[in-house]
Parts: structure tokens; C-alpha cells; sequence
């Protein structure tokens, strides 16, 4: 029998996303906005050369983003081949890899890793084995740029339970309890929307 998981994501795009969300241009103009607000104060410190790795890159929105803000050293994983196929097409360097037999591979120290919308898709038995994977991954004064939604928030049912993949949600406190089971410190919580927008 296959495991839910490879079910729920061999057709992810073309049976769960909404037909051509991907391309919209205006919609990813955006998103891209809505990055440079939230995202990009984080990684200034980073140099253009420096290695980032995105988990779920999905269609590679936020790779995108990155490139065109001058980092030169990116790559993704998604588990969606379709979405791996949608990133490749528009030139980013994105492979379709399962998360912990990427990282258990140990091949390369990276700067930044970024997981937008990730963490939530894993139980937590699999998120303890694979927090400690992240942070190995990581170089020494590395960073881990995680987004996930807030079970304190207003309608945390509809985000859990509104997509088939989602397995886990946290609040504040319980994510800070597995990320330093798993070794990181120095862990700060931001609010990561709405973002405002002049008219």
C-alpha cells in the first residue's frame, strides 16, 4: 500500500492547487512584496555567495525572490514533482528529494535554510528526528527562516485540517520546546502578516 504522503503529493499542483496559481505575475509581484518586507531584513546579513537551502520550495517562489535580490548560491527540495517541475521551468535549481534522506546526507553546510509553510506537513515524531537533521545542516552561526501557521491564531482548525497534508500545528511555546530539544538557540517569534500596502 503507498503511503499517504506520496499519494497526496504525486498530483499536488494538478488535484489541490487551483489551476494556473502558480503563474500569476501579479500574484507573485505580491508575494514577492510581502518577502522584502517580512523575509529579506533576516538574511541581510548574509553574503551573495552564501549557500541557502529552501525545504518545500514548491514552485520556487521564494527561490525566485532570493535570486533576484542578488543570492547566487540557492537551491530547493520538494517532495512534489510537479511543483520541482514548475521551479525548474522558470530556471531555479530545484530537485525533487525526500527532506531527511537529503540532509542525512551531511554534504553541505549551509548559511541559511529556509521552510516557509513546511514543518506543519510532518507529525511530530518525524519533525524530532528531522529538526536535528536541519540543524546539522546548518553552519556554525547559520539560520534556520521558518514559517508555519500559529495554532494561537484566530481559525487555527481551518488551517490544520483545510489541507490533507497538514499533520501538525504549533503554538509559540511548543515550537520553541522541539527547536531546542534539537540544538538551536537564540529563537525569535514574529508576527507575519498583514503587511501594509500603500494605495
Amino acid at each position: 500500500m503507498r503511503d499517504t504522503r506520496q499519494v497526496l503529493y504525486q498530483q499536488y499542483v494538478s488535484k489541490f492547487k487551483t489551476a494556473g496559481s502558480s503563474h500569476d505575475e501579479r500574484r507573485l509581484r505580491e508575494y514577492w512584496s510581502w518577502c522584502r518586507f517580512k523575509y529579506l531584513p533576516m538574511l541581510q546579513h548574509l553574503k551573495p555567495d552564501d549557500p541557502i537551502l529552501e525545504l518545500g520550495c514548491g514552485p520556487g517562489h521564494v527561490l525566485e525572490f532570493l535570486a533576484k535580490h542578488g543570492f547566487q548560491n540557492i537551491e530547493g527540495i520538494d517532495i512534489s514533482p510537479e511543483q520541482v517541475e514548475l521551479a525548474r521551468a522558470r530556471g531555479l535549481r530545484a530537485k525533487a528529494a525526500d527532506v531527511f534522506r537529503f540532509l542525512s546526507t551531511g554534504k553541505k553546510s549551509y548559511a541559511a535554510v529556509i521552510a516557509v509553510d513546511f514543518v506543519e506537513h510532518f507529525t511530530q515524531q518525524e519533525l524530532l528526528k528531522l529538526f536535528p537533521l536541519v540543524f546539522k545542516a546548518l553552519r556554525s552561526g547559520g539560520i534556520l527562516l521558518l514559517q508555519t501557521p500559529n495554532a494561537q491564531g484566530l481559525f487555527p482548525g481551518q488551517v490544520i485540517y483545510g489541507d490533507l497534508t497538514h499533520r501538525t500545528i504549533f503554538a509559540q511555546d511548543s515550537l520553541q520546546h522541539i527547536l531546542s530539544l534539537a540544538g538551536f538557540h537564540s529563537i525569535r517569534f514574529a508576527e507575519t502578516g498583514p503587511v501594509a500596502r500603500l494605495f
